[in-house]
């Protein structure tokens, strides 16, 4: 009986085994870079703080809990910005209704708040944004929205305008550096989807793929944004 090894499938230098030892490889490097993708991200928001006494030439909050409007009309009221805009508001929601949430009077409201109607996303914010920027030819504005939506928000909002200067205002719900967030199911949930979506919002760029315009106007009329005092 010949000792040479068997050449069948399964042999050592099969090419059914080469192929799988490159997909493992393969694998375990996906793996490592997403898992090192992720650990990136997680610092990255976990480290966003609001800075102090910023100002910039105008304000937008990106809609998503009564939250983040009260604290870009906070900001607002002093004087960090010159106007705000409200984005992504549902059609059925009134600007009477924002300003008895917020408590802010409703001087300020008629003479410094719009509210947009279009945006479906966060792709559509982006695009709601820039539309009302170049209306109003601002070059730098404050970006609030919540820690973890922050980094997605930037990126659709500095490729819809490059040009103007995006200030992050980020609203913190709680303290994730003092927490272990890693052990709570919902904070997880959050953060890796988020993460997961700022992958696909990466790769969606790169490799040119096509996008919506994220706006309601495409499906169905809607209210331009406008301002409260209307």
């Amino acid at each position: 009986m010949s000792d040479r090894p068997s050449r069948g499938w399964l042999s050592r230098k099969s090419r059914l085994r080469r192929l799988a030892r490159r997909i493992l490889l393969a694998s375990l490097l996906v793996i490592a870079i997403v898992a090192g993708g992720f650990l990136w991200f997680a610092d990255a928001v976990t480290s966003l703080k609001a800075p102090d006494g910023v100002k910039a030439d105008a304000i937008v909050v990106l809609t998503g809990g009564y939250q983040r409007i009260e604290q870009a009309v906070g900001l607002l009221r002093d004087g960090a910005g010159q106007r705000l805009l409200i984005s992504g508001a549902h059609p059925s929601t009134t600007p009477n209704q924002i300003r008895k949430v917020t408590q802010a009077s409703a001087d300020l409201f008629r003479c410094c708040v719009d509210i947009g109607y279009d945006a479906l996303d966060t792709i559509g914010n982006a695009n709601e944004i820039a539309r009302w920027i170049h209306d109003h030819r601002y070059k730098s504005v404050l970006v609030v929205t919540n820690n973890y939506h922050m980094l997605r928000s930037l990126h659709e909002l500095r490729r819809a305008d490059p040009v103007t200067d995006f200030v992050p205002y980020p609203v913190i719900n709680a303290d994730l550096t003092r927490r272990a967030w890693f052990a709570e199911p919902d904070t997880l949930r959050t953060m890796l989807s988020e993460y997961g979506k700022v992958v696909l919002a990466t790769l969606r760029d790169w490799v040119g793929m096509e996008r919506g315009s994220g706006l309601r106007t495409e499906e169905e009329p809607s209210k331009p944004a406008t301002s409260s005092s209307r």
